[in-house]
């Protein structure tokens, strides 16, 4: 299976002529009776070899993290509880990293497997993030000592800090892993260590923005959203690497602005009342107009669980308690399908309802250029 990232690659090494892409791209559009943008591809397998050899590397990284541990606290020798968690996490962390690099310089660097990249650059990153917590969490008795912190708010804004600076140093080395292998997924898992560290400052602090919390998930997930949409607006054809990055970006945002709205909503909190659930149905069906217009699924993944909840709870209300669960699955699951069946039609209609923003979208036509 070849992607629209590997027939680029082919047309800028000189294996395909632009036209004979562009004549593969029509092809397969009409054979399929959509716009290739309407496929949201991105690459996750090249192959079964691709599972193998995930497989195969999970299983390196797991026994490098066991012995970069067990290193890591003789290392860093006896001593209260803090400091043997902390050589675990320096020492497994940094071991886990830097396998993950070795293995990514031939996996990633030379044999473009998706899979194992992206393992490879999520055990690199949290590798990262592990080894930094592991030495302040080895070192914080002394830097209170040394600090001379007494008051729960001091040691909080200090927990803040550390959690800051750990995921700034995260997203540094992130931006380097990037820089050299270029996997899509990086740019996502950045975004992210970067909400890890306004968060983290926000609440060392400022106190009271403990109750904020579900507010300041869903201004990052705003933010990263039209990052994305920065990413897709360079790529409306999706034909680049761009458009998988954004890809791996409205999947990182989706869950921050899903998320805090349906939470703050109550939704989980206890009984569901009819209210509640009609708005939270009414906020899938506006999830689905941006997922339509923008031609990403990933909102509508996100929030499913709250809909399924809301319309089984109104299931339930009406006296179908038996039925509920499978009511509710049969309501949703039909209209999933019947969008994911007429998703053209249905994105024209909602494209056409934004006038001048439709240049700016991914077409809703077959392009036979």
């Amino acid at each position: 299976m070849y992607s629209e990232s590997d027939l680029a690659s082919a047309v800028e090494a000189g294996a395909l002529s632009p036209a004979a892409a562009n004549a593969l791209r029509n092809y397969v559009a009409e054979r399929r009776a959509a716009p290739a943008v309407d496929e949201e591809h991105f690459k996750l397998l090249t192959g079964f070899n691709d599972i193998f050899v995930a497989i195969a590397a999970a299983l390196i990284l797991v026994a490098a993290a066991r012995i970069g541990a067990y290193f890591g606290v003789l290392l860093i020798g006896a001593g209260p509880e803090e400091r043997v968690v902390g050589g675990n996490m320096i020492g497994g962390g940094f071991a886990v990293a830097a396998t993950s690099w070795m293995l990514a310089e031939y996996f990633t660097a030379r044999r473009r497997m998706a899979l194992p990249s992206i393992l490879l650059m999520l055990g690199f990153t949290g590798g990262i993030a592990a080894g930094l917590s592991g030495i302040f969490a080895a070192n914080i008795p002394w830097i209170e000592q040394q600090m001379h912190l007494a008051t729960d708010l001091q040691k909080q804004q200090l927990a803040g800090g550390v959690a800051a600076a750990v995921g700034l140093l995260t997203a540094t080395a992130t931006w380097i892993h990037w820089k050299r292998f270029m996997v899509p997924i990086t740019v996502a898992a950045g975004a992210l260590a970067l909400v890890g560290v306004g968060v983290s400052l926000v609440l060392a602090f400022v106190p009271q923005a403990k109750d904020w919390v579900n507010e300041m998930l869903l201004v990052a997930g705003v933010a990263m959203f039209f990052f994305a949409m920065r990413w897709d607006m360079s790529d409306l054809q999706r034909r680049t690497r761009r458009s998988d990055v954004a890809f791996w970006l409205h999947l990182a945002a989706a869950p921050l602005i899903a998320h805090p709205v349906f939470h703050m909503l109550g939704v989980f909190d206890g009984e569901v009342t009819g209210p509640v659930a009609a708005v939270v149905i009414a906020l899938y069906v506006a999830f689905a107009f941006v997922a339509l217009a923008v031609d990403r699924r990933a909102l509508l993944v996100s929030s499913l669980i709250y809909v399924l909840w809301a319309m089984y709870a109104l299931f339930q209300a009406t006296g179908a308690v038996e039925l509920a669960a499978a009511l509710t699955a049969l309501v949703i699951g039909s209209a999933l399908l019947l969008l994911s069946a007429f998703w053209q039609p249905v994105r024209r209609i909602v494209v056409g309802l934004l006038g001048g923003l439709e240049e700016r979208l991914p077409p809703t036509q077959i392009v036979t250029a």
